[in-house]
């Protein structure tokens, strides 16, 4: 799977694992750099989705279009399927099979916020 950033310097920063260890920690460093490279591995989202640990799950409310993935509690990956169109089924709901690239948004505990 593809994964994209907002920015090239986002991209070089979440790709630096020095960086990521200064920003989080070594411990969720560790962490988003496996979930990165468990996406990375994967042919698209319900693969991902179905590999024991992530938790990828939809999120609701003002975060409405954004995925959730589990990083070291309560800190979440959020990202957004990144493809153009949308893929989405006939109800209207995500296509998880048809999703082959992400957008990172963040690393937060958005439950605290």
């Amino acid at each position: 799977m593809d994964i994209v950033f907002h920015t090239p310097r986002e991209a070089q920063n979440y790709n630096d694992f020095k960086y990521l260890v200064r920003a989080y920690g070594s411990e969720k460093a560790r962490r988003i750099r496996m979930r990165f490279d468990q996406l990375k591995a994967a042919s698209n989202l319900a693969e991902f989705r179905n590999l024991p640990g992530p938790r990828c799950h939809e999120l609701t409310g003002d975060r409405k279009g954004q995925l959730a993935v589990d990083v070291k509690h309560p800190f979440r990956l959020i990202l957004e399927p990144a493809n153009d169109p949308l893929p989405q089924k006939a109800d209207g709901g995500l296509d998880w099979t048809a999703v082959t690239a992400v957008k990172i948004i963040e690393v937060t505990d958005y439950h605290g916020k």
